[in-house]
């Protein structure tokens, strides 16, 4: 790019999860203006378009794709033009493909522009009445192996709130993972095509969520929310035992105290008294 030539701009457009009406007049007019439309799925996008006129071209952008024409696109950027991002519904990047090309233009100093809009995260997260103050967004979990029950495992001990996606026919199954896991009390809610005209959102127990939807097979697009875990104060006995076994792999006291008051939730002050008394009966053991 010369010095002369200004950038193109990179509009990252949501567009409606379900109901038509929850696309923006701004998002209409970038459609409109902009050079090309890069779309997860033009046929999909096509049938936005005609609804509201607008005739940009329209290129196929998505995960199997996207490393292959990142580079053209972001010359072409750099030449001038501008393009608007597409997901087939609700905000891209958002579990759809983007991120390789944002970044790209992030880093060659190309302008991208958010289009905000319709969010199935945002959406779920606002009516699931869990507290929407602190969240963090798993997407979708992988179906099996390490990465999953770690992430998993992960959920279980979050203190805050946790939203995921999940496939309608795997919720109950992924319900009773995290049931199998603690969390069978924990305060949860599942929204279900959400803006469209089945909207539903189910609040409950994790366990009575899965105990309905093992029942009731649900269908359409599925966002799970969960409500923060609770706090379970480790008995004395807990604390030693954990102390214990972390005093024999060397670490000092005041150490130990830290790390045990963290991951057990516990008094710093009792975590140390505790870790004290650990080392002098250590000390005690060794005079004998």
């Amino acid at each position: 790019m010369s010095s002369q030539e200004a950038p193109g701009t990179l509009y990252v457009v949501s567009t409606p999860i379900g109901n038509m009406g929850d696309f923006s007049f701004r998002a209409v007019e970038i459609l409109r203006q902009v050079n090309l439309i890069l779309a997860e799925d033009t046929r999909h996008t096509r049938g936005l378009l005609a609804r509201y006129d607008i005739s940009t071209p329209a290129l196929s952008y998505h995960e199997h794709n996207e490393a292959k024409t990142t580079p053209a696109l972001v010359a072409r950027l750099e030449a001038g033009e501008s393009f608007a991002l597409v997901s087939d519904a609700g905000t891209p990047l958002i579990s759809d493909p983007g991120s390789r090309l944002v970044a790209a233009c992030a880093a060659g100093g190309i302008p991208v522009v958010p289009i905000p809009g319709a969010s199935a995260v945002l959406a779920a997260l606002v009516a699931s009445g869990i507290d929407a103050s602190r969240f963090t967004f798993f997407g979708f979990l992988t179906r099996t192996g390490r990465e999953r029950r770690q992430a998993l495992d992960e959920i279980t001990t979050m203190r805050h709130t946790v939203v995921l996606y999940e496939a309608p026919n795997r919720l109950a199954a992924t319900l009773g993972e995290l049931e199998q896991r603690g969390n069978a009390d924990r305060l949860a809610a599942v929204a279900r095509e959400m803006t469209k005209q089945y909207e539903e959102v189910r609040r409950g127990t994790v366990e009575q969520l899965r105990a309905y939807y093992e029942d009731n097979p649900p269908r359409g697009e599925i966002v799970l929310v969960l409500d923060a875990a609770p706090v379970r104060r480790a008995t004395e006995d807990t604390v030693r035992e954990r102390i214990q076994a972390l005093r024999a792999t060397g670490m000092s006291t005041k150490d130990v105290a830290a790390m045990v008051a963290e991951e057990l939730s516990v008094p710093k002050r009792l975590a140390y008294r505790l870790a004290q008394e650990s080392t002098q009966e250590r000390s005690e053991g060794v005079d004998e």
